[in-house]
């Protein structure tokens, strides 16, 4: 899970007098993004539909909300752990074909994980080891993945192929988990593991239509894992504005982001809902984000970008409460629609800022960085938030999550933090 042109970006982008584009469909106008959008989009769908049926087998199995939050972290820390090395390997060696590999990979898991339900020695040691290789696999693609973008559009065409990404992911998200709630009620989660290794078909297509300029060769052929991690860190150290992004995206992951694996929680234990409506309840979030989509990418997005992050960081930090606190499932789903709208400009906003203030040297590394500290604050907050709702429930745990959001959100909405987004 993961978010073009005639010429690559190359060296700084400058920032646009305004964060927006005026035409919100911009980046459709070259081929390449096209192509990628497309086979995204399907293959995104393919994943989301196994991310809903993970926590959905896990909770099946278990009952237990600490387990559902174990397979998270199973997933999301070898994703972390890795995604400093695929870092390295997206600045060193072409972006395109590290795609093709670990596309092909991640389809194999797919299919290993439908086979083993099946074929009946599915357990919950056996999904979350499958699960665990996945997540290694991911964290190689995910910063080659970030970083390819820049190939298939121009410099000024980025800020609107970010958001068309992001808005392209959470289409996948809005879809996929509505079409992983009627997969399982009618046909179960093996064949729901199937249509996702299925998925990976259309990316691989998309990629191998897909032609990009060779970018030059680095000076530094052999992968340095530790001395690229620290020349990073130093190079983010010195740019506000990207340090500012990856201390939203940790606050974003240990108390925002662990709700989608918690959503099963809340159906059955909650709300009383099962099947369908639990993948309803799940894709909210990506239907909001859809329906934001044009607001964020288009005429309405001509608003500084620490403006549209620090409000979009509230609304979703106060929709967070409401969901939790929802006495019927139709307000939580509203609840979930509000903030998955919040959640697109939070996401476009970050990378944005990340993608334009980068220098293409350090793109792989830099967003790699980003994706690491990421997928180690949610399974950290899973983790957390799924033992706290097996010792003092479901809502708790979330009320509490949202306002500590929403404190760490005021602390960032301060001018030496998010004001540095529009530097």
């Amino acid at each position: 899970m993961s978010d073009i042109a005639t010429e690559p970006s190359g060296g700084a982008a400058g920032a646009p007098s305004k964060p927006g584009l005026r035409d919100a469909a911009a980046a459709f106008r070259f081929r390449n993004f096209r192509l990628f959008w497309i086979g995204a989009l399907l293959s995104n769908s393919g994943t989301w539909v196994q991310n809903l049926t993970v926590p959905y087998v896990v909770f099946q199995l278990t009952h237990s909300s600490t387990w559902v939050g174990i397979a998270a972290f199973s997933q999301l820390a070898p994703m972390a752990m890795m995604s400093p090395l695929g870092g390295t390997i997206a600045d060193r060696l072409d972006r395109r074909r590290v795609l093709l590999v670990t596309q092909v990979a991640m389809g194999v898991v797919a299919i290993m994980m439908g086979g083993a339900w099946v074929t009946g020695v599915a357990s919950v040691p056996v999904i979350i080891g499958l699960v665990a290789v996945g997540g290694v696999i991911t964290g190689i693609n995910a910063p080659a993945w970030q970083a390819f973008v820049s190939e298939l559009v121009p410099r000024d065409a980025l800020l609107n192929a970010v958001t068309l990404n992001s808005a392209q992911f959470n289409a996948a998200r809005a879809f996929g988990p509505a079409l992983g709630g009627l997969v399982l009620v009618t046909l179960g989660p093996g064949p729901a593991f199937f249509i996702n290794a299925a998925s990976y078909g259309a990316v691989l297509v998309a990629l191998a239509l897909i032609a990009t300029p060779k970018r030059p060769p680095v000076s530094t052929p052999r992968p340095r894992i530790l001395s690229d991690a620290r020349a990073t860190i130093g190079y983010v150290q010195d740019r506000r504005g990207m340090l500012a992004c990856y201390v939203a995206v940790v606050a974003l992951g240990l108390f925002g982001q662990p709700i989608f694996s918690l959503v099963i929680v809340f159906a059955e234990e909650v709300f009383q809902v099962g099947g369908l409506r639990y993948g309803l309840l799940s894709a909210a979030l990506g239907i909001g984000s859809v329906i934001a989509a044009p607001v964020v990418a288009g005429p309405g997005s001509g608003v500084a970008r620490s403006r549209l992050a620090g409000n979009s960081m509230v609304v979703y930090g106060i929709a967070l409460v409401c969901f939790a606190a929802a006495p019927i499932y139709l307000l939580g789903l509203l609840a979930l629609l509000i903030a998955g709208g919040a959640y697109l400009p939070i996401a476009a906003t970050l990378n944005t800022t990340l993608q334009i203030q980068v220098d293409e040297a350090m793109r792989g590394k830099v967003l790699a960085l980003y994706l690491t500290l990421f997928t180690i604050s949610i399974p950290v907050g899973s983790l957390v938030q799924g033992w706290s709702s097996d010792v003092i429930g479901a809502r708790t745990t979330v009320i509490i999550a949202g306002c500590a959001y929403l404190a760490a959100t005021l602390a960032l909405r301060r001018p030496s933090w998010l004001g540095h987004l529009d530097d």
